[in-house]
C-alpha cells in the first residue's frame, strides 16, 4: 500500500478538489468518479492484500470470475467508488499475449468513396 507521504498528498488533493468544486459550481463534474488502487506482487500476495482492503471497506471480494480475471473489492460513496484491484498472473500473461503484435501491422489507409 502507498506510504504515508503519498497518502497525505492524495487526501490533500481530494480535499482541494472538493473545495474547488464547491467554490466553483459552474465547473462541470462527472456523474460518477472512481479511485483505483492496484495491488502488486505474486498472486498470493495480491489476493491477501485485496482481501485485507475488502475487510477494511466492509465489502466482498470479487474472486476473479470477472471478464478480465481481476481480483477486486470496492465500496461506493454516493457517486464515488474506491476499488482495490489485483491483476493475477494468468490475466497479465493473457494481456501480454494479446498485445504481443501491437504496432507490427499497419493497415492500408482507408479512403472514403466520397473522396475517391
Amino acid at each position: 500500500m502507498p506510504g504515508t507521504t503519498a497518502r497525505a498528498a492524495l487526501i490533500k488533493g481530494l480535499v482541494d478538489l472538493a473545495t474547488f468544486l464547491e467554490a466553483n459550481p459552474t465547473v462541470p463534474v462527472p456523474s460518477f468518479a472512481g479511485l483505483t488502487y492496484f495491488a502488486q506482487g505474486a498472486d498470493d500476495d495480491i489476493r491477501a492484500e485485496v482481501e485485507a482492503v475488502a475487510a477494511l471497506l466492509g465489502s466482498e471480494v470479487d474472486s476473479g470470475d470477472s471478464e478480465h480475471d481481476h481480483y477486486r473489492a470496492c465500496r461506493t460513496f454516493g457517486p464515488v467508488e474506491y476499488t482495490a484491484v489485483g491483476i493475477l498472473a494468468a490475466a497479465r500473461a493473457r494481456h501480454r499475449a494479446n498485445t504481443s503484435y501491437d504496432g507490427c501491422i499497419t493497415p492500408d489507409p482507408v479512403t472514403s468513396p466520397l473522396t475517391a
